[in-house]
């Protein structure tokens, strides 16, 4: 870490991690400044490959904390290493290609006043206004079978006005109270991208904590799926579910469901 500007305090730390996407962030800095009204908020961005930043921080109301990594790190290891610097009660997990045109922080902070909650998520969009699949049921290899032979569509749960409890929320958008993200250790940093996700959700369920997606919350997630014709995530993507499916979270979070 070359770069660390310290700030006050803020009610919600937003973690935002660039991986070569500054134009991405930038319009993400702008939506935060224009719908975040009175939230006390902080942005922790980590530059996860040097790249210039096309915005001055000094131009925004909220206070910006920039860490520049001389490597690249991991997803959880990047979002770990931000909550070290992080000075909200809560911990928000954010990607650069989320949009929104409401104040999504304050929905979800609202319903965050039970305890059991350990992790909640707003209901995630398309550009086009479709529902999509961030809340779902833990995989399994048969699941994943059924998915790639294409026997199994659409969404795990039913979503309409009302707040769902999924197994996991995908990691695109996820608020945490801090003392629980401080209480889980954050993410699992062996999971280097994919999966850390589902790795986390199933440690607070096993914790006895709910996950919770809240539909009055809405963004966009304007996805550029590159990675997807790259062999190199493909690798990361099945190393990640592999460890999964042959972790102590994995057999627990089946057997508690199996002895129900």
């Amino acid at each position: 870490m070359a770069k660390i500007s310290v700030n006050d305090f803020g009610l919600v730390s937003v973690s935002i991690v660039s991986h070569g996407q500054a134009s991405l962030v930038s319009n993400l800095l702008q939506d935060i400044e224009q719908y975040k009204e009175d939230l006390s908020l902080e942005v922790i961005l980590t530059v996860n490959i040097e790249e210039p930043l096309p915005f001055i921080i000094d131009n925004f109301s909220y206070p910006i904390k920039i860490i520049r990594n001389n490597t690249p790190l991991g997803f959880g290891a990047n979002h770990n290493q931000a909550f070290k610097y992080a000075s909200g009660l809560f911990f928000c997990v954010l990607n650069p290609d989320i949009r929104f045109n409401i104040n999504p922080f304050s929905i979800l902070i609202n319903k965050l006043n039970v305890d059991s909650i350990g992790v909640i998520a707003p209901l995630v969009l398309s550009p086009n206004n479709e529902i999509e699949d961030s809340a779902r049921k833990f995989p399994t290899p048969f699941r994943i079978l059924c998915k790639a032979l294409g026997e199994r569509k659409g969404s795990d749960y039913i979503i309409d006005n009302d707040s769902i409890y999924p197994d996991w929320v995908g990691g695109m958008f996820m608020l945490f109270p801090r003392k629980i993200f401080e209480q889980i250790r954050g993410f699992d940093e062996r999971y280097f991208l994919y999966y850390e996700d589902v790795n986390l959700c199933a440690r607070l369920r096993l914790l006895g904590y709910d996950i919770m997606l809240s539909p009055q919350a809405k963004v966009f997630h304007h996805a550029q799926r590159t990675s997807h014709a790259n062999l190199k995530y493909l690798r990361w993507h099945l190393t990640s579910m592999l460890r999964f499916f042959f972790s102590f979270e994995f057999v627990e979070v089946q057997y508690k469901k199996l002895s129900r």
